[in-house]
Order: structure tokens, then sequence, then C-alpha cells
């Protein structure tokens, strides 16, 4: 596989429209998809959530983001305010914004949650420098090339109850991608005709 390049994520994010979860009743949250370019090609931003008994995603892989706000004039902004809350990255200075992606129905602790969440492509224009929330326990720039590779696809066991669920992730070195994240990342490889695996029930 050649390395990816910025035209093929506009291409893909061009190619359809993005669909919204139906219901207008859910609660509405936005993440951004960062990009930039690295040494070997196009790489991708990801947090590592803050160990919290009040999370639901406490320890989680994630792309920044979070819940909408009154004062939010759109979605994309939300995802704007929240990443510059979280890292210290201005995407509304420091990025172009590319388009959405597929909304998700959001799930934790293999519940549904009565929240819908907005994922936004950007590019960022240099490295981005990063500084973290208490929300946030460290950031990780991984090559897109790397993540579609078959190499990366591993399955992440979780104890529920009295049985052991097996769901899909993507696993670099000590990193675990998976559940809404790992969902995102799909719907953008698919967009790009580079499908994973298909995800689990409930993940």
């Amino acid at each position: 596989m050649g390395s990816l390049g910025w035209e093929d994520v506009r291409a893909a994010l061009r190619a359809h429209p993005a669909v919204r979860v139906k219901s207008q009743a859910v609660a509405r949250a936005a993440v951004a998809v960062v990009l930039r370019e690295g040494a070997g090609g196009l790489e991708m931003l990801f947090i590592r959530r803050a160990e919290h008994p009040q999370d639901p995603w406490s320890g989680h892989m994630a792309f920044p983001g979070g819940r909408a706000e009154p004062g939010d004039v759109s979605l994309a902004a939300t995802a704007v305010r929240e990443t510059l809350e979280e890292t210290g990255i201005d995407l509304a200075r420091e990025a172009e914004f590319l388009g959405p992606l597929d909304e998700v129905q959001a799930m934790a602790r293999l519940r549904p949650v009565d929240l819908a969440i907005a994922p936004f492509v950007y590019r960022l224009h240099g490295p981005g420098q990063a500084t973290l929330s208490d929300e946030v326990r460290s950031v990780h720039w991984l090559p897109l090339d790397l993540l579609l590779r078959p190499e990366c696809r591993s399955t992440l066991e979780y104890a529920h109850l009295d049985a052991v669920l097996r769901f899909p992730c993507l696993r670099v070195q000590e990193l675990e991608i998976w559940g809404l994240t790992y969902r995102m990342f799909v719907g953008l490889a698919e967009r790009m005709g580079l499908p994973l695996q298909a995800e689990a029930p409930g993940a």
C-alpha cells in the first residue's frame, strides 16, 4: 500500500455526506480526528484519557472531544473547543477543516448511552505543541499507514460479569484502540476504501 496523502483524505470525505444519528432526543458530542504531516506520511492524533472513577472511558485511547455546550455554534465548534481545552492545540488557528465522518451512538461499559458523537477531520499545519489538561494522561501521534496495516489488528479481552468478551482493536506497542474510537477510525478507513475487520456487537 502506498502512502496516503491529503487528496486521498479530502476525496474520501467528499464522496459521501456524513450520516447523523436520527433521534433528536439524544445529547450531542463531537471529537476531532486530527492529522498532520509526519516524517513518514500522515499521522493521527490520539489521547489517552486520565484515570477517573466517574469516567466511563477512563484510561481509554480516544480522539480529543466532549459534549456540546450551549455556547458552541456547531458541533465542529465543540470539537475545536474541546481539543484546545484538552490538548492546548488550537485547531481554529492551526488547522484546516477537511470534513465530517458519520456520527456514532455512544456505548459505555457495554450499555447504550443517550449520546451521539460526531467526528470531524482536520489537517494540522505544523507539529502541534500539546499542553495537557487534567483529563488527559498522554498524547500520541500514530502513522496512518501503520494503523491500516493488518499486523496492527488485534483483539481485546474485556471481563464483564462472569464472561470474557472479545472486541476488535488496533494494537500499537502498549496502546490499544478499541470501542468508540475504533469504530470512528473504521469509519474513516471505510470512506477511504480501506475497510478493517467488522466491529463486534456492543463495542
